[in-house]
């Protein structure tokens, strides 16, 4: 029996129980938030749960066009504000290259992520590989530098666009 990682089984194609991945991911959210003492409200909750509604990042607006269709009288600050609250409590990570957010699943420790992002189905997948954090933190150190915040974005093909591509 072979070992999938994260990021193996995020990309597996195999048909799973999705809505258990959001409700685990808001279970652990209102847990962690109410250890914290941070509060976290409906409308923080339903953007969590937006961006846990899909393996492919989601931006601010398309956020906000989805509280919007819920009927709330959401308005961008009302997005970012949520979304600036999610980050602050790990719960979610920005995406630069893509201006887009992904839910974390590991909100409970403090880790550097990379990112693998599929240029084919936009779906990506969160590794935590803490050599190569390391190895960038020793890196900059070398040259003096202090790093204050470090996203590490891979793109290219998932396996499953890989095999497609292949059939081609």
């Amino acid at each position: 029996m072979t070992h999938k990682t994260p990021a193996a089984r995020s990309f597996d194609a195999k048909p799973h129980d999705h809505q258990h991945c959001i409700d685990d991911a808001l279970d652990r959210a209102a847990m962690l938030c109410e250890a914290r003492g941070a509060r976290l409200t409906d409308v923080r909750r339903r953007v969590l749960e937006l961006v846990w509604s899909s393996h492919a990042p989601v931006g601010a607006y398309a956020l906000l066009e989805s509280l919007q269709r819920d009927g709330r009288s959401a308005a961008p600050p009302t997005v970012y504000r949520a979304l600036d609250f999610l980050l602050d409590q790990g719960l979610v990570h920005r995406l630069e290259s893509l201006n887009a957010f992904v839910g974390c699943p590991r909100p409970d420790r403090d880790h550097v992520s990379q990112f693998l992002i599929c240029t084919d189905c936009q779906n990506v997948a969160e590794i935590d590989d803490p050599a190569i954090g390391s190895a960038v933190s020793r890196g900059a150190a070398s040259a003096g530098f202090v790093v204050d915040s470090l996203t590490i974005e891979m793109r290219g093909l998932c396996p499953a666009c890989s095999r497609a591509a292949h059939a081609r």
